[in-house]
């Protein structure tokens, strides 16, 4: 599968939300692509809900869905709920910037690394509101 196959550029079109992926983002969306295509899939399905409901809402802290956790720092999970069985626990870490309609694109990843990457997208969020993101 190739990552035209993939609905993220169809996304990033579709929305008057922009989304910002970070560098470690596209080194995982490379990585599941790759080696689990079904829960990238997933993740990036509820991505697209998550976006139509940003473009419908009147701010981010509006939303709430099955699909959607909030942690610390403001950064919402975005997991693979939905697509399917026998997928493994997945999530896209995102933070949604209101006052500039941006949704950051943080990282992808499983329960195994959901700790770290808690830690990695709330780093990411204070890096980027003090302004050395």
């Amino acid at each position: 599968m190739k990552l035209a196959h993939i609905p993220y550029e169809n996304i990033l079109a579709a929305s008057m939300w922009q989304l910002e992926p970070t560098d470690q983002y596209e080194r995982d969306l490379k990585w599941y692509l790759k080696k689990r295509p079904g829960e990238l899939a997933a993740v990036l399905n509820n991505l697209q809900r998550y976006l139509n409901q940003l473009n419908a809402a009147p701010n981010s802290k509006a939303i709430m869905a099955g699909y959607l956790h909030p942690e610390q720092s403001g950064v919402i999970a975005v997991d693979q709920k939905g697509g399917g069985g026998n997928l493994q626990e997945t999530r896209l870490y995102t933070f949604a910037d209101d006052e500039n309609k941006v949704l950051h694109l943080i990282t992808i990843g499983n329960k195994d690394t959901q700790h770290d990457d808690v830690q990695q997208s709330s780093g990411f969020v204070k890096a980027l509101k003090s302004g050395n993101a």
